[in-house]
């Protein structure tokens, strides 16, 4: 085997990638890069720098991806309505091949024969992870820590830390914190009671929503303005995506949108339970399935819903870089040319709801539609052959089950 002599490391600067930090300098004793992705967290990183440089690493890269990961992740997600049973709006899911292309551009950049996450052997997150470094450079090794090293407690976490002098915030001392993942789409949060889905989420695990109880007694009005599928325009101001999506966080919080608490089933097999908050990702799907509402055909609109639970699959299982998905994305673009316009929503105790819904490239006609006199020639006798036609089958199963 070659041997390992620099490894590129998704650094958190939170005490588990602290500890896998000093671990791959002690095991391999080489040189190891840290690479912490800016994706809307809201955590100071320069303090992640600091605790970089306390552990003696030279090289740290801190990117600011914000505007990547809503442009050519987000966006193009919500383009297919993407849904994982249902629900879930795949807001880490569709974090982790962003983060992972990066690991791989810089361990390229700097001749990194390995990157390494800490994502644990029970989740989501090591495939997400590792089928990405697959896909985009099969020659680089992965190092997954919590599938190697012997710990295999939180207190055996604690000894090695204090063993090897990391520090550890008083608050990580007590009994294990609830595990939260946070980016501009989403937050999660596990863990802790949670892992009982018998009991009540507590009213502090929600942090980006306010309760809808105690949300405003008077509805909020939005128009989001679309082009070719995407957002670009909030109440008429255009937006950059990662800014857009910020306001409609701000927004949706504000009314309580976009709270799921879900018992979800993992790509490994087990099932977990997890509170999610997405309160911008949840108005602009109210949104954009509204404006496809009047531009999509029928049977493109209807073939789209039969994809997605396929394609929302594909990103929650780890294979945004699989060529399923990359042929299905191309079906969805293809969808999108034409689904241009505004959409105004109501926002209120927890809801989005879609009133209105406008576009130059709209199919809906009211003069086919009206129940007044038509301008447009609509013979009403052309139903009665389509009925009979539709009819004909079920006319010769029932002529059957008589016999």
């Amino acid at each position: 085997m070659t041997k390992i002599e620099k490894i590129v490391l998704s650094y958190s600067g939170g005490l588990d990638t602290s500890i896998i930090l000093k671990w791959l300098q002690e095991t391999y004793g080489c040189e190891v890069v840290t690479f912490t992705a800016d994706l809307g967290q809201g955590e100071e990183l320069e303090a992640v720098r600091a605790k970089a440089e306390m552990s003696g690493v030279k090289d740290i890269r801190i990117v600011d991806l914000r505007q990547e990961f809503v442009r050519d992740f987000v966006f193009p997600m919500l383009r297919a309505n993407a849904l994982y049973e249902g629900q879930y709006l795949l807001g880490s899911s569709i974090a982790r091949p962003l983060i992972a292309k990066h690991l791989v551009g810089i361990a390229q950049e700097v001749g990194a024969h390995a990157v390494a996450h800490g994502a644990t052997g029970k989740g989501n997150d090591q495939l997400r992870f590792e089928l990405a470094v697959n896909a985009l450079d099969p020659s680089i090794k992965v190092i997954a820590p919590w599938r190697q090293w012997n710990i295999r407690s939180r207190m055996q976490l604690l000894e090695y830390a204090e063993k090897h002098r990391i520090p550890v915030p008083s608050d990580k001392r007590g009994e294990a914190p609830f595990s939260i993942d946070a980016n501009l789409l989403h937050t999660s949060t596990e863990g802790k009671s949670l892992e009982n889905p018998a009991e009540v989420a507590p009213d502090h695990v929600y942090q980006r929503t306010v309760d809808p109880v105690d949300a405003p007694d008077t509805p909020e009005i939005a128009t989001i303005g679309f082009e070719r599928g995407d957002p670009v325009s909030v109440n008429g101001k255009t937006m950059t995506p990662a800014a857009l999506l910020t306001g409609l966080n701000g927004l949706g919080g504000r009314h309580g949108v976009g709270r799921l608490d879900l018992v979800e089933n993992r790509f490994i097999g087990m099932k977990s339970r997890g509170i999610y908050e997405t309160p911008g990702g949840t108005i602009l799907l109210t949104a954009h399935r509204g404006i496809e509402s009047i531009t999509l055909d029928r049977a493109a609109a209807h073939l789209k819903d039969e994809i997605m639970p396929r394609y929302a699959e594909l990103i929650y299982n780890g294979f945004w870089f699989a060529p399923e998905r990359e042929m299905l994305q191309a079906l969805i673009d293809q969808s999108q040319a034409f689904v241009s316009g505004e959409v105004t929503l109501r926002l209120y105790k927890g809801s989005a709801s879609v009133i209105s819904r406008t576009s130059p490239c709209s199919l809906y006609s009211a003069d086919l539609v009206t129940f007044e006199e038509s301008a447009i020639a609509y013979d009403h006798h052309d139903a009665e052959g389509f009925i009979r036609l539709n009819g004909l089958r079920l006319r010769s199963w029932a002529a059957r089950n008589r016999r």
